[in-house]
């Protein structure tokens, strides 16, 4: 089973036990982390290709030490011209090992925190319901307001409630001139 995740900007193609040198890490030595951007997983004949990410899906390591790589020397001369600059430069890293590769199920902890906040917005769904007056005078206030100040993206929002067509070739000005 192999997977490819996306870590600390960069894709590794990795499986279980096998050390990966990735850029630096604000974890400490021998933490442990997880990495829930995994693009693809592999077992055996299945293979699992997320768009971009696959839902559910994580790799646990746990962090080993933090090191400097081999010094890469970089030179620039210009002939003829009495121009030379050396510089010399080491990448900070981070030598993680791949303890798990789940396929799946991985967000339940997410879910777990979620569900606080779960309990905290029946509170604000009978909040909303004892005021119901406040919401016409939110729809005034929205109509009001100045729409070269929004983004694209809420324009084509707004036009795709109030059913306005061809919305995608639109540019903010059009987009503005249909919602007035």
């Amino acid at each position: 089973m192999y997977a490819i995740v996306e870590i600390a900007g960069h894709q590794f193609k990795v499986e279980k036990d096998q050390r990966v040198f990735v850029n630096r890490l604000q974890t400490e030595e021998g933490k442990k982390v997880s990495f829930d951007n995994v693009l693809l997983v592999a077992d055996g004949d299945k293979v699992t290709v997320g768009a971009p990410a696959i839902d559910g899906a994580q790799v646990g390591a746990k962090v080993l030490k933090h090191l400097k790589g081999d010094k890469v020397i970089v030179f620039k001369k210009k002939r003829r011209k009495g121009y030379r600059v050396k510089n010399g430069h080491r990448q900070s890293l981070t030598e993680i090992v791949i303890e798990s590769i789940a396929a799946s199920g991985a967000k339940k902890a997410a879910k777990v925190e979620n569900e606080g906040a779960k309990k905290a917005a029946p509170a604000k769904a009978k909040a909303e319901t004892a005021a119901p007056k406040a919401k016409p005078a939110a729809k005034k206030a929205e109509a009001t307001q100045d729409l070269s100040k929004l983004t694209v993206a809420e324009l084509k929002e707004m036009a795709k409630a109030k059913g306005v067509e061809g919305i995608s070739s639109m540019k903010k000005a059009d987009l503005i001139a249909a919602l007035s």
